[in-house]
């Protein structure tokens, strides 16, 4: 058996990458300063890396599921080349008002709801108790305390500078 080690949660828009409505395109996709490398120092600490993230632009019709994956796709590929790994991307295709009736559902894994923290601690062996998820919207952070694992909201800037500092003080007592 693996042994289990600690998790960061990491929404993705707004906090990998700048949340401009529903990006679904690699041409739309802009970086967050110090997402990188947030991610590969964490790889580099032996912890999981998760996104976990609403896609209710699927619901909506905005975009389908397979525009998502390839974006995701390109994503972690980006990531690799700089050295930083994402274990596995978690995402809530529902909404209950969206326009797609195959994804028009209220769902467990929509944040606030904690279903793609939980799923992703039942599919990898994740100390809980050191784990901690990182968002930029209310949902986010009661997603996490749903979850039993603590949330911290990132309000812009660099999000390497913000996860060690996050870290230094979850680490020192600060559950979020």
């Amino acid at each position: 058996m693996t042994a289990s080690r600690p998790a960061l949660f990491l929404d993705r828009d707004g906090v990998i990458n700048v949340d401009k409505g529903y990006v679904s395109r690699i041409e739309d996709f802009e970086w967050i300063p110090g997402a990188a490398e947030t991610i590969a120092a964490f790889n580099a600490r032996n912890w999981f890396v998760f996104v976990v993230t609403n896609q209710s632009g699927i619901a909506r019709n905005y975009y389908s599921e397979s525009d998502m994956q390839t974006l995701h796709d390109w994503m972690l590929a980006e990531l690799s080349m700089n050295g930083a790994n994402i274990d596995k991307v978690y995402y809530c295709p529902f909404h209950e008002e969206g326009e797609n009736p195959l994804y028009r559902k209220k769902s467990f894994d929509r944040k606030p709801n904690p279903g793609m923290l939980l799923t992703a601690m039942a599919e990898f062996p994740v100390k809980r108790e050191q784990s901690f998820l990182i968002g930029d919207k209310d949902t986010d952070i009661a997603a996490a305390r749903a979850a039993g694992i603590a949330g911290f909201k990132f309000k812009g800037g660099n999000l390497s500078e913000f996860a060690e500092w996050t870290l230094a003080g979850f680490e020192d007592g600060n559950r979020g």
